[in-house]
């Protein structure tokens, strides 16, 4: 499989299908993220406020950020969230995810070029992100995208913050 054949759809901007996938990915996301971190939850409804509002309305809960959508033909395979940050200066990319079953295709990659790229024609300055440090294979994806180990903006255990000049 090649990239060409991954379509990233931007909201806002191009408006993905009425069922675009989004709540789903987000569900598998933070669900994922609840069991790694040692508190698996039996399903939605056991996850955090926060998380299960963006589950319930991802367009309200990103109405201020970029999301962009991957799709393999009909399914969508991936997500990605550029959130604009004007107070420092920078933007931050949240809730990278791809469907452990399409991974290994450049899913994740193709997501990150498209965030950049917007990032980049908005001039958004200085990209942030935050990452498990047991999560070492998106590690290794966001250093061969430029971004590098940086001072912690959030003090939670065993995040990684990373950043990456515009």
């Amino acid at each position: 499989m090649t990239d060409h054949e991954i379509a990233v759809l931007r909201w806002p901007g191009r408006t993905p299908p009425g069922d675009d996938g989004l709540a789903g990915l987000l569900a598998a996301y933070h669900l994922r993220t609840e069991a790694e971190k040692g508190v698996p939850v039996s399903g939605v409804a056991g996850l955090p406020d926060r998380y299960r509002s963006e589950i319930a309305d991802p367009r309200s809960a990103f109405a201020d950020a970029v999301v962009l959508v991957a799709f393999l033909g009909n399914v969508a395979v991936g997500c990605l969230v550029v959130a604009s940050l004007p107070a420092q200066g920078q933007s931050e990319i949240k809730r990278l995810w791809t469907d452990p079953e399409f991974r290994g295709r450049g899913i994740a990659s193709a997501l990150l070029d498209a965030a950049l790229a917007h990032v980049a024609a908005n001039g958004m300055g200085p990209v942030r992100l935050s990452v498990w440090e047991w999560r070492t294979g998106a590690i290794a994806l966001y250093e061969r995208f430029g971004f590098a180990v940086t001072q912690p903006w959030d003090e939670r255990d065993r995040l990684v913050c990373m950043q990456r000049a515009a």
